[in-house]
Parts: C-alpha cells; structure tokens; sequence
C-alpha cells in the first residue's frame, strides 16, 4: 500500500513539474489598441501626402505628385490634386496572422482600398501595408508581394 502511495506521489509530482516548465510565450497576444488609436489619430490629423512609392523597384512617386490624401474618421480616403477627386477607404488594423509578409502576429496594418480599375496609378495604393515607422509627420509602410516578392514602400508626409 506505501508503495502504491509513494509511487502515486511520484506521478503527480511529475505532472506538476512538466507543467510549470512548459514554455508559454508562443501563446502571449500582445495589446496593439493603443498603437492603433495613435497611428489612426494622426492619420486624421491634416492632409497627406506621397513623398515616396516604390513598386517592386519602380519609383512611381510622381504619379502622386500633386495629391493631397485626407484620412477621415469615418474611414474614407480622399486624394484631391485640385481637380480631381478618388475616394476611397482606409483603416489601421491588428494583422492577427502571418500570411502577407511578417512571421509576427503583432504587427500593424495600415489599410488602403481605392475603388479604382487595375489600370489607373491609384489601384497599385490598394493593400494591407504593414507600418514600419510613425511620427507626427511621416507615416512610412512597406509590404512584401506574395506573388513576385517584391518589396513595394509608400511614405506619407503631412503637409505644413
């Protein structure tokens, strides 16, 4: 019977061991809110616009040239060069998996969709760009092709 006992306080032991020395990291999500609401609200804050687009190694920034991009709150992007007017739609979204370009699962998306033919400059703005840096001035995004990986950046300044 004791060694039924002892052997049966060995089990367990055993068990509580392996569990507390089970790595839990993998499973740690990470609160990127507060991120998002900074990065949205300065996005809304005055207009836009492109100091730089690299497309698959194709500068193409002065297809933007005389645009100005406003981010509403509403979720609508406006580019306006005087004369005319493309809308669209825009977010700042947690990207909660790994099928564009990052192996995190924490990094931020910066959303744009313009409701535009393939054809037209405007249609190659149309992603889910991951932010690789923020200020109150500059909003600089990068994304990855799936399809030729080729790396394409956009970078926003506010205008004075």
């Amino acid at each position: 019977m004791k060694t039924r006992l002892y052997l049966s306080f060995l089990i367990m032991l055993s068990f509580s061991l392996m569990s507390t020395t089970c790595d839990t990291d993998d499973d740690v999500l990470i609160d990127n809110s507060q991120t998002i609401a900074e990065i949205t609200n300065i996005a809304e804050s005055g207009t836009w616009r492109i100091t730089s687009f690299v497309d698959s190694g194709q500068d193409e920034t002065n297809d933007f040239t005389n645009y100005n991009f406003t981010f509403e709150a509403s979720g609508t992007v406006t580019a306006s060069d005087g004369t005319n007017q493309i809308q669209g739609t825009w977010s700042v979204s947690d990207d909660s998996n790994s099928s564009d370009d990052s192996s995190s699962d924490d990094d931020i998306d910066f959303n744009i969709s313009f409701n535009v033919p393939n054809t037209s400059e405007f249609f190659d703005l149309n992603d889910d760009w991951d932010i690789i840096s923020y200020s109150s001035s500059t909003i600089s995004l990068q994304d990855i092709s799936g399809g030729n990986g080729g790396t394409d950046t956009l970078v926003f300044q506010r205008n004075n």
